[in-house]
C-alpha cells in the first residue's frame, strides 16, 4: 500500500468521525489537517513510496521533532499525536494496518491552563450594561438580541455553536428547561430560571410584532430575521467584556467558564456541573475545582492568623 494510498485512508476515517462519531465540524477539520500535514511531511522528507505498515515510530518521531523545531507548542503537538492515535486505532479495527506504531510515542506533558473567568460582580456589570431600555421597536431589537444572548450564555453555560443553533422549540416554558444539542449531537437538559424565561418570552413577542419574514425556527435572530452567525456572537461578547475586563481572551467561552466557576464556588457537585456543561468525562470539568481551591487559598491567607 503506497504512501499516496495512505492518504486515501484518511477519507474513510474522516467520514467515520463525521457520521459515526458525530464530531463537530471544526474538530473533524482539525483531524483532517493534522493527517494531511503528516502525510505531506513523509512524502516531502523521504520521497519514496512506503507501505502503510512501514511507517514506524521513527518516522513519526521525526515528524514530531520537526514540529518542535518549527516552534509548534506542546499543546498542538499533543493534539496531533492524539489524531494519529485515533487514526491508527481506526486502521487496526478495520484491518487496514497490521501494526500500530503509536504505542512507542509518548505524549508530551502539558501544563494545565486554568480557565479565565469573571467574578460575579464583573458578570453583573456585563449583563446590566447590555440590558435594553424600553424594547419598543426595530431600533431596540438588536440591543435586545445582544442582551439576551449574553444572558443565555451565562445563565446556561452553553457553547457559542449551541447558541447559534438554538431553536425556539428547544425552550420548554412548562418545565422551565432548555434542550441543548451539544458535541456529537448529544442532547442535554438545562434548567432555566424564571427571569430568563420572561426575557425569552418578551423577545418572542417583540419578534412577532416587528419581524415580518423573521425565521420563526431559531430563537435568536439578527435585524434581518436570520439566525445568528458565530462572528456576530463573538463580536457582541467581546465588546461587552471589553468594558469590564482587561483579560486577553474575551470570547463567548469566557462566559461558559464563569458559569461553571460560579456554580463550583457556590457548592455545586462536580458531576452536576459536568452534566450542565455537556462534558463527556469528569476530567474536563475538574479544572474548575482549581479555581475554587485558589479562591479558598486567598481566603485562608487573608484570614488565618497563622497564614
Amino acid at each position: 500500500m503506497a504512501l499516496d494510498k495512505g492518504i486515501l485512508l484518511v477519507e474513510p476515517f474522516i467520514s467515520y468521525l463525521r457520521f459515526e462519531k458525530r464530531y463537530a465540524a471544526h474538530t473533524v477539520l482539525a483531524y483532517q489537517n493534522d493527517l494531511k500535514q503528516f502525510f505531506e511531511y513523509l512524502l516531502l522528507t523521504y520521497g519514496e513510496e512506503m507501505d502503510v505498515d512501514a511507517i514506524s515510530h521513527a518516522y513519526i518521531r521525526s515528524w514530531l521533532s520537526s514540529l518542535k523545531e518549527e516552534g509548534i507548542s506542546s499543546r498542538s503537538i499533543a493534539r496531533k499525536i492524539s489524531t494519529l492515535k485515533s487514526f491508527y486505532r481506526y486502521l487496526r479495527r478495520k484491518a487496514l494496518a497490521r501494526s500500530n506504531p503509536m504505542g512507542k510515542i509518548i505524549t508530551p506533558k502539558i501544563q494545565k491552563r486554568l480557565p479565565s473567568f469573571l467574578n460575579e460582580a464583573e458578570m453583573e456589570q456585563v449583563l446590566s450594561g447590555a440590558r435594553p431600555g424600553q424594547a419598543g421597536g426595530p431600533e431596540s431589537f438588536d440591543q435586545f438580541t445582544r442582551s439576551l444572548l449574553l444572558e443565555i450564555l451565562y445563565a446556561t453555560g452553553i457553547r457559542r455553536s449551541e447558541l447559534t443553533g438554538l431553536k425556539t422549540s428547544q425552550v420548554d416554558f412548562g418545565t422551565r428547561t432548555m434542550k441543548v444539542l451539544g458535541k456529537g449531537s448529544k442532547e442535554r437538559i438545562i434548567p432555566v430560571c424564571d427571569r430568563l424565561l420572561d426575557q425569552i418570552r418578551d423577545y418572542g413577542k417583540l419578534k412577532a410584532r416587528i419581524g415580518k419574514g423573521f425565521d420563526p425556527e431559531y430563537l435568536l435572530v439578527n435585524g434581518k430575521g436570520s439566525r445568528l452567525y458565530p462572528k456576530y456572537v463573538y463580536r457582541v461578547v467581546h465588546q461587552a467584556l471589553a468594558k469590564v475586563t482587561t483579560l486577553e481572551k474575551r470570547s463567548p467561552h469566557l462566559l461558559r467558564h464563569s458559569f461553571a466557576t460560579h456554580l463550583t464556588n457556590g457548592g455545586a457537585e462536580l458531576n452536576a456541573v459536568k452534566e450542565l456543561l455537556g462534558h463527556s468525562s469528569l476530567a474536563a470539568t475538574q479544572v474548575y475545582t482549581h479555581n475554587s481551591i485558589a479562591r479558598l487559598r486567598e481566603v485562608y491567607l487573608r484570614a488565618h492568623p497563622k497564614s
